[in-house]
């Protein structure tokens, strides 16, 4: 913990006495513990504190978190939510700058708590831990702290209206004829709400959420539209967005409204609510026939569309339709980029965008169905978000996460964090250290490499009990291997990855244990420590060309006793160098011709391997190629963020926003313009630009830690602007 609290951990009533249930396990080991409780499931908690500031101040810092999660209110001013997911052995609280909101005199501190109940890959939840701590320091002087003098209330209004995507969230039946208005202003009575219960023997520690809130910000809506032969509208928000939608409607008490939301159209301009990914965002409002009913819902969604349904004799605002944004800051001058070429400069939106709207706490693979963030999604979206926000506080934070879970269930990582949801897969482990090196070059934080290296250690030894004589993995059961997603993007690999696992070894397990080996190496020889850890690599290449590699066709097999080569099982070996100069031709030749038969996944490892072989121009052709398998199926299907897969119907259950489709822009930045660190931090920089012909025009930039990176191509001649102090490193230009 990194503060002293004063202030003691209050909670509702209902929660006092429970024991907190341990949800952690391995994946395959079969949940033996407590149930929940229904009635404790979905529970919305109001508190509040009304106290006097005699005198004048200049600065007030809240400190304050919520078990799930909470919204703060400051006069009535909303002041910002959190805090970012974790453990209860590691949860974060967020500090607030609250001086611009708080006035001499009367005040109030009003925050609305939320625990969900559900355990799932959203919150960490499930578990009976409910409640919140806040302290608020007025010019150094603690003026208020959470204890038995605050009072709460129950929120009644969110009625359970059903679960939605894997046990992701309730939708939100809301009735306005329950809500308690005014509650966050200080002259609100709240003589008949209850005392907190103040749990002494609360467990969670503590620690300053090292990522800022969250930015919350209002849209208004691009199209608003009378829907035909109804007295509802139509509405769009010109792109996807992650956040709440809110409006103003007057009625009769008990007069209701259908809000439904969705990511796309049908053909007959329709919202389709009932989405492809598995949620159906159709929820009731229920009027109080008040004059200001103002419908609220408190979690976020995933959509660009609405359609507001009302009831007879509803009259509704049209001028109060807006979206209630929200995701990880971002400054969208952070990076720009422009070219000759619109369907290029469409695809680059589109993966921008996935990421932003992809990146809220933590990174989601997808902030609908599931809202969790995934090992191996992060190699993908981590790369991209550096390079898109400029910021590496959230990519730092999210490989701390594996390791935080990994050190109380598996020290062979967990495949998603934080939340409770206990899933796993071999593939997405290996590929940590990988990430981690990654955030030292694009960071130069030396520290934390050292720091985080002895968990890449463990998790290399975990894997260690797998090795045969000659060091192939074999048999790696006790989590489930991956490859890609979904199953029909695997490009018929063979090998059986279902339950139970398929005995013996396969390729592409191993290529990345190679690939975490390599990286660790990497990483000792950074640090200047000796080489201890990965012994045996030579060896270790010797065993898997001879396990996979057909001397005949010079191509790699999924399995030791398959023929099979998928792209999969060769992309990987060009990666990490398990080819040799005689068979690296035969499987670059391979991967031209299968070009992207892989996921969205796969295809930055894909494009990665082709990277450093030197065959540039085919990253290039694929990235925008007119394929099915391509970034441009999903501009000509319509998306503002790329999908989870490359065309709609690819996958029974598509998300339409998924920040691990965006590849295009680390490898368009690092290998087509040619521009990577050569120095940890930025602070020497390689410049080889490869920009083709057809291009007439490219014109990009975007933040580094040692600033603003700028880059420009017109008609073949290319410029680089770095910031000063910065050493810039001329390769060729090709």
């Amino acid at each position: 913990m990194d503060k002293q609290w004063s202030a003691r951990w209050i909670m509702d009533e209902a929660f006092f006495g429970l024991k907190p249930i341990d949800l952690y396990r391995k994946e395959l080991e079969a949940y033996s513990g407590p149930k929940h409780r229904e009635d404790l499931k979905n529970r919305h908690m109001l508190a509040r504190k009304t106290f006097v500031l005699k005198e004048p101040f200049d600065k007030a810092i809240l400190d304050i978190t919520a078990d799930d999660t909470y919204k703060l209110y400051i006069n009535g001013q909303f002041a910002g939510q959190g805090p970012a997911q974790g453990n209860h052995y590691h949860y974060y609280y967020n500090r607030h700058d609250v001086s611009p909101l708080l006035r001499q005199g009367d005040n109030v501190i009003a925050v609305h708590v939320y625990y969900q109940g559900l355990v799932c890959r959203a919150y960490n939840s499930g578990d009976y831990r409910q409640g919140l701590i806040a302290e608020l320091s007025v010019d150094g002087s603690i003026a208020v702290q959470t204890d038995s003098s605050w009072k709460i209330e129950r929120a009644r209004e969110y009625e359970n209206g059903g679960i939605i995507g894997y046990d992701t969230q309730y939708l939100e039946h809301i009735d306005n004829r329950l809500k308690l208005t005014g509650w966050r202003k200080a002259e609100f009575d709240d003589d008949a709400w209850q005392q907190p219960f103040v749990h002494e023997a609360d467990d969670h520690r503590l620690f300053e959420q090292p990522t800022p809130p969250l930015s919350v910000y209002t849209v208004k809506p691009v199209r608003i539209a009378p829907i035909a032969g109804e007295a509802g509208y139509s509405i769009d928000f010109g792109e996807e967005r992650t956040g709440q939608f809110t409006m103003k409607a007057q009625g009769s008490p008990g007069q209701t409204v259908e809000i439904r939301c969705g990511e796309e159209l049908r053909d007959d301009g329709s919202v389709r609510y009932d989405m492809r990914c598995n949620c159906t965002y159709k929820e009731t409002w229920t009027l109080s026939g008040s004059a200001d009913d103002e419908l609220e819902f408190f979690d976020y969604k995933a959509f660009r569309y609405v359609e507001v349904l009302p009831a007879p004799g509803v009259r509704l605002d049209p001028a109060s339709f807006a979206a209630i944004v929200r995701h990880y800051p971002l400054d969208d001058g952070a990076c720009r980029f422009d070219s000759s070429d619109p369907m290029l400069n469409a695809i680059w939106s589109i993966c921008k965008n996935g990421v932003k709207y992809g990146s809220q706490e933590n990174y989601v693979d997808c902030p609908s169905r599931e809202k969790g963030q995934y090992l191996g999604d992060n190699t993908i979206i981590t790369h991209a978000h550096a390079y898109v926000s400029g910021d590496l506080r959230l990519f730092r934070k999210s490989l701390l996460d594996f390791v935080l879970l990994s050190s109380r269930v598996c020290p062979g990582f967990m495949a998603v964090a934080p939340g409770h949801y206990m899933q796993e897969f071999v593939d997405y482990s290996l590929q940590w250290p990988i990430q981690l090196l990654e955030y030292y070059r694009q960071s130069g934080d030396e520290p934390f490499l050292r720091d985080m290296l002895p968990y890449a250690e463990r998790m290399l030894a975990y894997f260690a009990r797998f090795r045969r004589d000659d060091g192939i993995l074999v048999d790696v059961k006790d989590k489930p291997n991956l490859v890609d997603w979904p199953v029909n993007m695997r490009d018929d690999y063979d090998f059986r990855l279902s339950k139970p696992i398929g005995d013996g070894c396969h390729n592409v397990v191993n290529a990345f244990y190679y690939g975490a080996m390599r990286a660790i190496r990497d990483i000792r020889h950074i640090l200047r420590l000796p080489d201890t850890h990965t012994s045996g690599m030579d060896s270790f290449k010797t065993a898997f060309r001879q396990a996979f590699l057909d001397p005949e066709t010079k191509l790699f097999s999924d399995s030791e006793v398959s023929k099979h080569t998928s792209l999969h099982a060769n992309a990987l070996p060009l990666l990490f160098g398990l080819t040799n100069e005689d068979d690296q031709t035969t499987v670059i030749e391979l991967i031209r011709e299968k070009r992207l038969s892989c996921g969205v996944y796969m295809a930055y490892f894909v494009l990665k391997a082709l990277a450093a072989a030197g065959e540039h121009g085919l990253v290039y052709e694929l990235i925008r190629s007119d394929d099915l398998h391509s970034w441009s199926t999903m501009v000509k299907e319509g998306a503002t963020t790329c999908f989870e897969v490359w065309a709609k119907d690819l996958k029974w259950n598509t998300s339409l926003c998924h920040p691990w489709a965006s590849a295009p822009i680390p490898l368009f930045i690092e290998e087509i313009a040619g521009i990577k660190p050569t120095s940890p931090g930025w602070t020497a920089v390689s410049f080889s630009p490869r920009i083709p012909e057809a291009l007439d025009r490219v014109e990009l930039e975007f933040r580094v830690p040692t600033g603003k990176i700028r880059f420009a191509c017109h008609n073949g001649i290319s410029e680089l602007v770095v910031p000063e102090g910065v050493t810039v490193i001329r390769s060729s230009i090709t």
